[in-house]
């Protein structure tokens, strides 16, 4: 179980930093931690929710969201450390996140469900 979960949390910081590396050039230790969160939550939903995949799927989009909120509270706003800043975007919240990046996770959390489920069966 926990060597389950490490490879969960792992996993997850790898494929967000790989992303923000692909989409930005470059990534924070921070958004490894918010990564390695948002997949281990994606993996329980993924794994042990009796709602259809499309529930799923916005269920973990929320997660993001909520991470990268939190996230973006404690480091863009309390420690004042500038990892992103969305204020320029439409209807964003305090900077930190916006619909457009919501989307974004909602799409990204499509595979992102069927690789949990793929991977728990390879754990089990």
């Amino acid at each position: 179980m926990i060597l389950e979960r490490t490879a969960i949390f792992l996993l997850g910081s790898a494929i967000y930093g790989s992303i923000e590396l692909i989409s930005r050039g470059w990534t924070h230790w921070s958004m490894l931690l918010a990564g390695g969160i948002c997949v281990s939550i994606m993996y329980s939903v993924a794994n042990r929710s009796s709602f259809p995949a499309w529930q799923k799927w916005i269920l973990c989009a929320a997660v993001i969201t909520t991470v990268e909120f939190l996230c973006g509270i404690l480091f863009n706003l309390h420690l004042n450390w500038h990892i992103w800043d969305y204020s320029a975007r439409a209807f964003n919240l305090m900077g930190q996140i916006c619909p457009a990046y919501s989307f974004l996770w909602l799409c990204i959390s499509v595979p992102g469900v069927w690789m949990c489920r793929a991977l728990h069966k390879l754990f089990h």
